[in-house]
């Protein structure tokens, strides 16, 4: 194989978000070694200037390897994300070479029912494979775009933690756990107020959110509602404090309004830790209500504050919620299952 096989186009692998986990996720694997593969770095989410000598020096890296190159990869989602990808689309398709449009977006109507709709069409009608989160997005996709799309269906992918004792006898606290970026997509706000209803009951419980974004946003409303004591905001965490308070938290809530397949609950489930979230397409195909999972309407603030207070108040259902989910994890979500998967779509194409 050629020195640069394959030609990862994704954003920084430094740069919060479910895109870079997903690659850096796949960077440290055999199969990423295999196939040669060159991570090229489009945005960062630094400063402005950083983010454009980001794209600029990838894109002349992307020229420079492409003509010994195989397959592109491209990771995009929002339109933002779709138009940069595009740059590096369009030589591909010049030069004949394998791409693929890995798709990660959290809804269709700024995407492929949005403005730049025709951009869309034109890429995923003109790559050699689509790959998408789920079968929801197969079968819009389809009914959209159209059934000529050659598309493939790749769950995120969970590295599974090996066990270490010394974390695993870590005791649980009493905090529900939030990670990710404060926006109103995901639904922080919505958190923050169910959990005040929550209080009210069970005062000395606590909720933890973890992330950057509209932090002084959050703070202003937790100073509203009377809630200093019991919310908590730490920002983006990683490495050995991520690993402590995700051991220690004793339930997790995401209540975003739309996502592709989240990484947060695929992480939380992989800490074995029970995931209240919104019924997002993704999981619903995977993990069952009650079961794997608690679900509820997104923007359903007394939904929330009831399915909060029934992991709050039973521990049996803790346990039995995160052990039925972290079972499904090892048995579709590792990472050497979907590596594998990965690895016959890239066969197939060369």
């Amino acid at each position: 194989m050629n020195k640069k096989n394959v030609l990862v186009v994704a954003t920084s692998r430094k740069t919060r978000g479910g895109i870079s986990a997903v690659v850096n996720a796949y960077a440290g694997t055999a199969f990423w070694e295999n196939w040669h593969c060159c991570w090229l770095e489009t945005h960062s989410d630094k400063s402005r200037l950083q983010s454009l000598w980001c794209f600029i020096r990838s894109f002349f890296q992307f020229l420079w390897f492409l003509p010994g190159c195989n397959i592109v990869h491209l990771h995009l989602s929002d339109p933002v994300s779709a138009m940069r990808k595009t740059f590096f689309f369009i030589p591909a398709w010049i030069f004949r070479k394998n791409i693929i449009i890995h798709f990660h977006a959290a809804s269709a109507q700024v995407t492929i029912d949005g403005p730049l709709s025709l951009l869309y069409r034109f890429l995923f009608s003109n790559a050699n494979r689509v790959i998408v989160l789920s079968e929801f997005w197969k079968d819009l996709i389809e009914k959209k775009i159209g059934k000529s799309v050659v598309i493939t269906v790749v769950y995120n992918p969970c590295n599974l933690l090996a066990p270490n004792p010394a974390l695993l006898s870590i005791e649980k606290q009493r905090y529900v756990l939030f990670a990710g970026t404060l926006n109103a997509r995901k639904g922080y706000s919505d958190l923050i107020r169910a959990f005040g209803n929550v209080s009210l009951n069970f005062p000395d419980w606590k909720l933890l959110i973890a992330g950057n974004g509209e932090i002084q946003a959050g703070k202003d409303l937790v100073k509203k509602l009377q809630l200093e004591k019991n919310v908590e905001f730490t920002g983006w965490i990683s490495g050995k404090e991520k690993d402590e308070i995700f051991y220690r938290a004793s339930v997790f809530c995401l209540p975003s309004y739309a996502e592709g397949f989240p990484m947060s609950v695929l992480d939380a489930m992989n800490y074995s830790i029970p995931v209240i979230t919104t019924q997002i397409e993704g999981l619903t195909e995977e993990f069952s209500n009650n079961t794997d999972l608690l679900l509820f309407k997104a923007g359903d603030i007394e939904e929330l504050s009831d399915k909060l207070q029934v992991l709050i108040k039973d521990i049996e259902l803790r346990k039995k919620i995160s052990s039925n989910a972290s079972r499904i994890l090892t048995e579709k979500f590792s990472l050497k299952i979907i590596t594998d998967k990965m690895d016959a779509i890239y066969k197939s194409l060369v």
